[in-house]
């Protein structure tokens, strides 16, 4: 939920600092099909019933690559090479603690989710975690809208997606992108 939250306040900032959202439309982004192929993973990964927890883990861990692929085919776009380091972040994470994404009892509390529930979680306070500090250590407070944790992972395809949603719209916060997805931006490589 955070990272929708980040791309729903991005959008509704965009006409507010002078960009023209309708330039997202014209955006000509390749292998639509590979993101689409990651959520489905990760979804069934997450909520189909019956399943075993090492198939749940083995479903979100491919997730990753599959996605790869997207962001692999649309690197020149403003913000995919920030959101892949950050999925790349998450991908080390969760892959170091055997499928699951290592979340700080602490972040859990301050977000009034509880520290451990029977069966799969794919975001769980671990015994022993292993780089911790890739793992949900951010949290929205269990006081406010959509309170949840989240990673250093997850704060960079946030970041990466709000700049390139408002580079692509021209929005007066960022330089306007006049390019396309096969040609890198003015200034960047």
């Amino acid at each position: 939920m955070f990272l929708v939250a980040v791309v729903v306040l991005s959008a509704l900032a965009v006409p507010l600092a002078g960009g023209r959202l309708g330039a997202l439309v014209d955006l000509r982004l390749r292998r639509v099909w590979a993101i689409y192929a990651a959520l489905g993973l990760a979804v069934l990964g997450v909520g189909l019933p019956g399943l075993p927890d090492g198939l749940r883990s083995l479903l979100l861990v491919a997730a990753y690559p599959v996605g790869a692929v997207f962001l692999l085919a649309n690197r020149r776009v403003p913000g995919m090479p920030l959101v892949a380091l950050g999925a790349a972040c998450n991908l080390l994470a969760i892959t170091a603690n055997g499928g699951v994404m290592p979340a700080s009892a602490e972040a859990l509390a301050a977000a009034g989710l509880p520290a451990a529930e029977a069966g799969f979680e794919n975001s769980a306070a671990l015994d022993d975690p292993r780089l911790a500090f890739l793992g949900d250590v951010f949290a929205i407070p269990a006081a406010w809208p959509l309170s949840n944790v989240f990673s250093v992972g997850d704060v960079c395809i946030g970041a990466g997606l709000a700049w390139g949603v408002h580079r692509v719209c021209g929005s007066r916060l960022v330089p306007r992108w006049t390019g396309n997805p096969g040609a890198a931006p003015p200034g960047q490589l």
